[in-house]
């Protein structure tokens, strides 16, 4: 007899038994559809072609499974540094926090080193944060790009700005940075100050494939203008996102907001992961560290041929960009449920772990993770 305990006394046993069974089919049927509901408000997102408006979000998965095809396997005879080495180039006087943060979330992403490249009066504050980050107080000396330039040979992806000010002879030195990064053929990801940098100088990364630019708003709207002499068309984001890459040789660059609109020029992806609604400082920086990792991540499985056909379509640098966004903002979305008005940047952190694991670690077999 199916539950016995749940018997009903006031019917014939073979209704019980029927009444039994109805109520469990209800109670899975309810509990199937509160977990779609739960996946579909969470990990929405749209895939926009030239000439077609969007996919079904049945294809979120695929998605999803795209960019677990990247992520690089961890087996035991990997060596140190094989998962990725991202250099972050930003840390100033004022601005210790934002360096810091893209450096421990490419950690926590996955790389196996980082390195800050910042000014020696930034140098002692950033590592004293934490010891796992190697920082080199070498942006601000006049032979900085010469000395950067040697342990650029050594790394995988390179993160350009959080932290790094205004400051001429800082941008000047970058700007040579940015050169030997293309001259190596390595990924580059550019947020916040070195947006500014793009905005006033943008034959720096014009037409570079492997960069990815990540602007807010209003940064986005500043470098529009610059490129192409207007304002942005109102209510017409991922036509504007497309237009400015293409302005700028088909490079991808991700216009951050609500959702998140990631472009090459050619195709357009809408990365729309629910965040929170707490826009503390750092969270950005975090993006940009992550990305890092992921930037090289999908570069390196092309380069292995890693066979997946949306990673074909798409391509390396819009598969980075769309898990470096659905992980920083559901990371963001679970410090919020902890923490709500007083959630920060830091509590960002310890979410990446559990939310890495659940987006892109458990595709069944073939996981990109050995269990002991």
């Amino acid at each position: 007899m199916i539950f016995p305990e749940m018997k009903a006394k006031w019917l014939p046993p073979d209704q019980s038994r029927k009444l039994v069974a109805v109520v469990f089919v209800v109670f899975l049927v309810m509990f199937a559809i509160r977990r779609g509901l739960y996946q579909s408000l969470h990990f929405k997102h749209r895939l926009i072609h030239p000439g077609m408006m969007s996919m079904s979000t049945d294809s979120r998965g695929e998605l999803l499974e795209m960019v677990r095809s990247i992520v690089p396997p961890l087996t035991y005879d990997s060596h140190k540094g094989q998962a990725g080495r991202v250099g972050v180039v930003g840390g100033c006087q004022e601005y210790t926090g934002a360096p810091y943060f893209a450096g421990i979330a490419a950690l926590k992403s996955g790389a196996d080193l980082s390195h800050i490249f910042c000014t020696s009066d930034a140098a002692t504050v950033i590592k004293s944060y934490s010891p796992e980050l190697i920082v080199h107080p070498l942006l601000d000396k006049q032979t900085a790009v010469a000395e950067i330039s040697v342990w650029m040979e050594r790394l995988h992806s390179l993160v350009v700005g959080p932290g790094m000010g205004r400051e001429q002879h800082i941008m000047d030195n970058v700007k040579g940075v940015i050169a030997k990064a293309r001259q190596l053929s390595i990924p580059v990801v550019i947020d916040a100050d070195g947006l500014w940098l793009v905005t006033t100088s943008p034959e720096v990364i014009t037409g570079y494939s492997k960069a990815i630019l990540t602007p807010n708003i209003v940064e986005f709207n500043r470098l529009f203008q610059a490129m192409l002499g207007k304002q942005p068309e109102k209510n017409s984001s991922t036509e504007n996102v497309k237009q400015l890459s293409q302005a700028m040789g088909n490079l991808t660059i991700v216009q951050k907001g609500q959702t998140d609109v990631i472009s090459n020029g050619d195709k357009v992806l809408l990365a729309e992961a629910v965040g929170s609604p707490c826009r503390a400082g750092g969270q950005g920086d975090i993006l940009s560290g992550a990305m890092g990792v992921f930037a090289f991540w999908g570069q390196d499985a092309v380069r292995r041929g890693v066979d997946n056909p949306l990673l074909r379509e798409y391509g390396p640098s819009i598969a980075a960009a769309y898990g470096a966004s659905t992980l920083t903002k559901t990371c963001s979305r679970s410090a919020f449920s902890k923490w709500g008005r007083s959630m920060g940047a830091s509590d960002l952190i310890p979410e990446i772990h559990p939310v890495f694991e659940e987006l892109f670690e458990t595709s069944g077999p073939g996981t990109p993770i050995q269990r002991l």
